[in-house]
């Protein structure tokens, strides 16, 4: 990536708080939700690829979305634990494009990721009889493929956009890891493309994922009303629930996201002033 057009070597993550009780606190927080995180995912993750009752296509994608959280958390966490215990507060330019790229391109699989589980709800409930058929393998791994595709596509757009600005003035990010705001509100020469871009990826990786959810949910609403018994309802519905824990686990922590397009100052027109405009996030954590 080109750093010819900026001045910039590293950034300075000013984190939660400079007091030192407050930040071994934070430290120790930090860590114990780390470890419990890593602990999950990765039992989660060994028990579906042991347990061959759990190799069905369900299975398959929760397995790979315990893998996306496992590594979207690696992402950010030891950086934070390194800022909160020590009193180097600085990232490299090269370590804070490498940040904000992974940390986008995981959490905009995971948006297509919980896109693709729905479809395969949709299917099991709707042709239980063709489920089988429908949902092969080499379908469950193509809806992948395009997952993380599409994910790190996205990421790819989003960083080399954000990181070939110029950032030729201060460079203390009032934060506790690289994020769009902050990163902007360093730059000294934003172009009105800038935000065109955010745009194109609000609707790509928020709206067309949330779209397919709910399109496939009311799909699945209709057929489990054309269930007669209400045992057959709710045995149908119930198939749904990791589904909808994930999607809920999603939307309840998206405002507290780690990833972009969150308070994005908005791109200034000639003889304005900046002013503060706010676009939807768009990570699932």
């Amino acid at each position: 990536m080109e750093r010819s057009n900026h001045t910039v070597t590293e950034f300075i993550l000013v984190g939660f708080t400079t007091n030192p009780v407050m930040q071994v606190v934070l430290s120790v927080v930090f860590l114990a939700v780390y470890s419990v995180t890593l602990v999950g995912n990765t039992t989660l993750m060994v028990l579906i690829c042991n347990d061959s009752r759990l190799h069905t296509p369900m299975y398959f994608f929760i397995g790979n979305l315990s893998f996306l959280d496992f590594w979207y958390s690696s992402v950010y966490t030891p950086k934070i634990l390194m800022t909160c215990s020590s009193e180097d507060k600085s990232i490299s330019f090269a370590g804070c494009a490498a940040q904000f790229f992974f940390s986008a391109g995981l959490a905009y699989s995971e948006c297509y990721l919980l896109a693709a589980m729905a479809y395969d709800r949709y299917v099991a409930i709707s042709n239980p009889l063709l489920y089988a058929q429908a949902m092969s393998r080499r379908r469950c791994l193509c809806l992948l493929v395009y997952s993380y595709t599409g994910g790190f596509v996205n990421a790819i757009i989003l960083t080399s956009n954000t990181f070939t600005l110029s950032f030729c003035g201060d460079n203390v990010i009032d934060d506790f890891f690289c994020d769009v705001p902050p990163l902007v509100k360093l730059a000294c020469d934003v172009k009105e493309t800038f935000q065109d871009v955010l745009y194109f990826l609000l609707a790509s990786n928020v709206i067309t994922p949330a779209v397919l959810i709910l399109a496939s949910y009311l799909f699945i609403i209709a057929a489990i009303l054309r269930i007669c018994s209400t045992q057959g309802r709710l045995k149908a519905f119930s198939t749904c629930s990791s589904h909808l824990v994930s999607c809920t686990m999603a939307c309840t922590v998206a405002p507290f996201s780690t990833s972009t397009l969150a308070q994005v100052p908005a791109i200034p027109s000639r003889g304005t002033n900046w002013c503060p405009h706010f676009t939807l996030c768009c990570s699932p954590r």
